[in-house]
């Protein structure tokens, strides 16, 4: 298989191949060893189209290569802040069942594309690469597979006008041939986290403090996080491995647990349960399956690919379940077990299927209704079966990474329910900060950790109306059809909608095109810093209602008017909520 070498920088400089036309203006090219391999796309009854490649076992790599045209932008699962074109010599990543999709949209200044495709299988780990060539004034895709016994399959989306819409289509072919877990209700519900409220600086009756105010202010979950098992204390993770509680934290944590389920919320707890740390009193035990270091300090990764491993951390977590009466665990860390990626003893991804497979078996039946939180990057498509609870990765008080994480999952999320990142935000700073926060994962369900009881009467306002809120528009927010624009624009104006109602927010000062005579109701929520949002009726107009709240949900004006086609200003202060209602 030809292969990049210290020698080919760019793609330009690699051995030729031979290119056929694939879809639109797309052009594929198709090795294998020395040859050729067979291969053929099929078309499917939703208009999608599917590559088949026959290898005969042996690694493939396949070409895509089309115009530039008037690229803007790569969107891809792991693309991070990287969402521009780049050069064919920087565009690379490695991805896996636990560590993204091999995947990717290419589109063009007016959000078009030019280019989607995805993974029929995500388990194996596969390696890409990307950019322009600069020799060819082209965009190439490069992926490299490894051999499989059977047929390696991609789904290809014709041209659309929108990356959502084009990622939809791929979206809604990967539920329907991949199950999903189970979602239950509670999986879409506000929750409430302690970590950043909190650190490892947690114990009982503190949490049990927290978890009352929680239901109170609107909360339906609650994640325990790190710290409450034995050495859960300092930023390492030299200790973890018994999944013991620290007794003098949670001197009878059974009884814990049931206390803080009666105030009505679900309880998960963390568990990173490939990390295993020198200080647990298993690690004589399991060292010798833990031969490699993890990415965070002080613990090693259990491989998941030997069997008594796999049933050893099945065991583990369905014991903190069953015996402390738990909803649901936050599984965290997956993505460490990449560390024996590549080294010829077997494929990680297919290992962590079988474990996955076996831990939610043994934890449904021990916990009917089980609620399983994963975390990026391993909320791809593969993993819906797995988790019914999909998290952005780490990005404390940071509104802009947090709803740039929560939409990325959204485009591709199958079954489960995206999460933010845990909120957080500085208790002395205006109230405009909490709602700054709330607002900018809107579109997801909100996770928030600050210290609930050292809140200023303010803050639970604005917590309390934003979750009421979002609780009145969930089926618009979770469920309606959302179109978020550009992803290197960084999703500046995001509308969700369904049933005749249209949420809208807005972190850019740019008008907003509102259609009032095609809704009964659309919200406008103001992200932005100015006190106003100018809207741009694109339909005929309409005799409305506004109402116009602040940003801890008092009332500042109620006044009916006709919105005529063209530009409004509306008096919409800054992180406040503007709803115009059709009167008709």
């Amino acid at each position: 298989m030809t292969t990049l070498t210290h020698e080919a920088v760019t793609t330009a400089e690699l051995a030729p191949a031979t290119y056929r036309p694939l879809l639109d203006t797309v052009e594929i090219a198709v090795l294998a060893g020395e040859e050729e391999p067979r291969w053929h796309v099929s078309v499917l009854p939703d208009g999608l189209h599917m590559l088949h490649v026959d290898g005969d076992g042996a690694p493939v790599e396949i070409r895509l290569s089309l115009p530039l045209g008037d690229a803007a932008g790569y969107w891809h699962p792991k693309a991070g802040w990287k969402r521009t074109i780049v050069a064919d010599w920087e565009g690379r990543s490695t991805v896996s069942l636990v560590d993204g999709l091999a995947a990717g949209c290419l589109y063009d200044y007016r959000g078009a594309t030019l280019l989607t495709f995805g993974t029929a299988d995500p388990v194996p780990e596969v390696s890409l690469l990307w950019g322009v060539s600069e020799e060819n004034d082209t965009y190439v895709v490069h992926l490299h597979l490894p051999a499989s016994a059977g047929p390696q399959r991609f789904v290809f989306v014709p041209r659309r006008p929108t990356v959502a819409t084009a990622l939809g289509e791929l979206r809604r072919w990967y539920e329907d041939a991949m199950p999903a877990m189970p979602v239950p209700d509670a999986a879409r519900l506000p929750l409430y986290c302690t970590w950043y409220a909190f650190n490892q600086q947690i114990e009982a009756a503190t949490v049990e403090q927290q978890a009352e105010l929680a239901a109170d202010i609107g909360f339906g979950a609650m994640i325990l996080d790190d710290g409450w098992q034995r050495f859960g204390s300092g930023r390492g993770y030299a200790g973890v491995g018994d999944w013991i509680p620290d007794e003098e934290k949670f001197p009878d944590f059974a009884a814990h647990v049931a206390r803080v389920r009666e105030t009505g919320l679900s309880y998960l707890a963390w568990i990173a349960p490939l990390l295993l740390g020198p200080k647990a009193d298993c690690y004589d035990r399991w060292a010798t399956s833990a031969p490699r270091a993890s990415g965070v300090p002080g613990a090693h990764v259990l491989d998941p690919r030997h069997p008594e491993v796999r049933a050893h951390l099945v065991d583990t977590c369905v014991r903190v379940v069953r015996d402390y009466g738990l909803d649901g665990l936050k599984v965290d860390f997956l993505n460490e077990a990449m560390v024996y990626a590549g080294d010829g003893h077997g494929d990680v991804g297919q290992a962590l299927t079988l474990l996955l497979a076996e831990l939610r078996a043994g934890l449904e039946a021990v916990r009917p209704g089980l609620l399983l939180e994963l975390r990026q990057p391993y909320v791809g498509p593969g993993m819906v079966s797995y988790g019914n609870m999909l998290r952005s990765f780490d990005c404390p008080a940071d509104s802009v990474a947090n709803r740039v994480r929560t939409i990325d999952t959204g485009l591709l999320a199958v079954g489960g329910a995206v999460h933010s990142d845990p909120l957080l935000w500085n208790t002395g700073a205006p109230v405009e900060s909490a709602a700054r926060q709330l607002i900018g994962t809107l579109h997801s369900v909100p996770q928030v950790s600050v210290r609930l009881d050292a809140l200023p009467e303010d803050h639970v306002d604005a917590l309390r109306f934003w979750l009421a809120t979002w609780r009145l528009l969930r089926p618009q927010l979770l469920d309606g059809t959302v179109e978020p624009g550009r992803p290197d624009e960084l999703y500046t104006l995001v509308s969700s909608e369904s049933d005749g109602v249209n949420v809208t927010t807005v972190h850019a000062d740019r008008p907003v095109p509102v259609r009032p005579a095609g809704l009964a109701r659309t919200v406008l929520v103001n992200g932005t810093a100015e006190d106003r949002l100018v809207v741009d009726v694109v339909d005929a107009g309409a005799t409305v209602e506004i109402e116009v709240r602040g940003p801890d949900g008092r009332m500042i004006e109620h006044y009916r008017t006709e919105l005529t086609t063209g530009l409004h200003r509306l008096p919409v202060p800054r992180m406040g909520l503007g709803s115009i209602r059709n009167t008709a």
